[in-house]
């Protein structure tokens, strides 16, 4: 029913960002199943952009591959893991407020050091007659 979307990898290379050779790898690791059509040529859909973003966003705050790859076996088996899906994105989120905690950190001592600079060469302009 209804109009399916679905993409050949090279369309879906494009509109994801990803290089072919990623995908393929992605699908070794069975980060990502693609349908197969009747000539057995993988079909993406809309579902798997949104998934595929997910990853990649995972992976740009820093998880590591292997928990990924833990995600998406958890996603595969379907509702039975909503919590323990969710349990894992908590933990991600603590990491990442970390991350943000020391980034943080690292921005005030920058603005220290630059304030420090500004006091610096005002005192100097005004040695100059």
């Amino acid at each position: 029913g209804g109009i399916f979307l679905d993409y050949s990898i090279g369309e879906f290379s494009k509109v994801t960002g990803l290089g072919i050779h990623t995908l393929r790898y992605y699908e070794h690791e069975n980060l990502i199943i693609p349908l197969r059509n009747a000539s057995n040529r993988r079909r993406y859909s809309e579902k798997d952009i949104a998934w595929i973003s997910f990853i990649k966003r995972l992976k740009a705050t820093g998880m590591p591959i292997k928990e990924i790859k833990k995600y998406a076996a958890l996603r595969a088996k379907g509702d039975i893991t909503l919590s323990e899906r969710m349990e894992m994105l908590v933990q991600h989120r603590q990491s990442l407020n970390e991350q943000i905690r020391q980034l943080q950190e690292h921005e005030a001592m920058l603005d220290e050091k630059i304030a420090f600079y500004r006091q610096e060469i005002e005192g100097h302009r005004e040695d100059t007659p």
